[in-house]
């Protein structure tokens, strides 16, 4: 490559340019009209999309947290206890799951999950926390074993 004067000695970036446009041209190649084939709209519209996609990942994460927590609600009040008092039961009874183990279980393990209500029910009543005034029925059947009712 022969250059006559230093201006266009500067403006020839050799292959490296070819494989930068490339790889936006990549990214841009789903795109309609122009985005697609001009690289001053391919760049503009690709950027945009990863910005999109990287704050995207974060809400989705929050909207999955949000799901999570509303279907342990919806769990906790289909047998009568508050979301808080059964966090806290669980808590007291040596048992961690966290919210999508517990979403999970409300949604596809309703036995298991309303079981693990009445442990976490027992332990409320018997350490007296504000919610729960008396203890259920059932304390024979679940959780006996794990309170301590000395």
């Amino acid at each position: 490559m022969v250059h006559l004067n230093i201006p266009l000695l500067v403006r020839a970036r050799g292959p490296d340019e070819f494989w930068r446009k490339r790889r936006i041209f990549k990214l841009a190649a789903h795109y309609r009209s122009r985005t697609r084939n001009v690289y001053s709209f391919a760049i503009r519209s690709v950027h945009r999309a990863l910005a999109y996609a990287t704050k995207g990942r974060k809400l989705k994460k929050l909207d999955m947290a949000q799901l999570w927590t509303t279907r342990v609600e919806a769990g906790c009040q289909q047998y009568g206890v508050a979301l808080d008092t059964f966090k806290e039961g669980l808590a007291r009874s040596d048992i961690l799951l966290n919210k999508k183990m517990l979403s999970d279980l409300a949604i596809w393990e309703p036995r298991s999950f309303e079981a693990l209500v009445k442990i976490s029910r027992e332990r409320a009543a018997v350490e007296g926390l504000p919610d729960i005034k008396q203890r259920s029925a059932f304390n024979q059947v679940y959780g006996l074993r794990n309170l301590k009712l000395d």
